[in-house]
């Protein structure tokens, strides 16, 4: 299943997209998509609707975070070996684990904002891995029992503020609007091999990342696993699994994005997203 949220920021219904591409209302079924809606059995009961049989949603309403509940907003640093190459880092013997604030989650077409003071900030294409089931020291034979499902997230990154100001990634990475996550949650009944999974970003049209999820350093399985011996994983935490080359701070000269700029991203099978970039306002 696709699974989605649509609608006015703050008002999104819940819906789910249909094998024609349309949007169908779950309304009648579930009042939201939020973490209880992603244990096994709530998911079972969703895939026994015909999505025929479901209310179209007309036009092309404004797509929102595609689920609610997010406790938890993880990501994974350098896990793509010739990313690190780019960024001129060696390649981690263990995955690089940080934070990303909840504040900084927004959906997936809703704009990039500049922050105050920023002069390097960034794109990155990512796998998304939706946690269903508690994941408290599993192991990685058993960890991908424990996910819903994949999304794309744009770990949109202020270099100077990540790498110049204290090396503390946190603050280059939880900026406001600094997490576009969807358009969809796609179950893993879709997406039986997270391994294989092709990603791109453009910016302006041209093209910037182009990659493929076989080629983590760490896979989703071993990252699942690894991050639940540090920390209980909950339903609905998400975990960001890193980036393949082409971001901006790797070009030769470097490129940053500035207001007016439009990204486009996406991954097969999971959709895609666009962003236009705005200037800080001081609002």
């Amino acid at each position: 299943m696709k699974l989605l949220r649509y609608g006015p920021s703050g008002r999104e219904k819940p819906g789910l997209l249909d094998a024609d591409g349309r949007i169908r209302d779950l309304s009648s079924i579930v009042s939201n998509i939020d973490s209880g809606v992603l244990a096994p059995s709530r998911l079972a009961h969703l895939r026994g609707f015909d999505p025929a049989k479901l209310p179209k949603v007309a036009g092309t309403p404004r797509l929102g975070v595609p689920y609610t509940g997010i406790g938890k907003f993880i990501a994974i640093g350098l896990n793509y070996s010739d990313h690190a190459a780019e960024s001129g880092m060696p390649v981690p013997a263990e995955p690089i684990v940080f934070m990303k604030a909840t504040t900084c989650i927004t959906g997936p077409n809703d704009g990039i904002t500049l922050p105050k003071g920023s002069t390097k900030t960034d794109w990155e294409v990512e796998l998304g891995v939706v946690i269903g089931t508690k994941a408290q020291y599993v192991d990685k034979a058993d960890a991908l029992r424990h996910v819903a499902g994949y999304c794309v997230v744009d770990d949109i990154s202020e270099r100077n503020f990540q790498l110049e100001r204290g090396s503390q990634w946190d603050k280059g990475k939880g900026c406001d609007t600094f997490g576009p996550i969807g358009p969809y949650l796609v179950t893993t009944d879709e997406i039986t091999d997270p391994q294989n999974l092709e990603l791109w970003l453009n910016v302006n049209g041209e093209k910037r990342q182009r990659g493929n999820t076989k080629t983590m350093v760490f896979g989703v399985a071993h990252l699942v696993s690894y991050i639940s011996q540090f920390m209980t994983l909950m339903p609905g935490d998400i975990i960001t699994t890193g980036t393949p080359p082409g971001v901006g701070m790797g070009m030769k000269p470097q490129e940053y994005l500035k207001a007016g700029d439009v990204v486009t991203l996406g991954i097969h099978g999971l959709g895609e997203q666009r962003q236009r970039v705005v200037a800080w306002s001081g609002r």
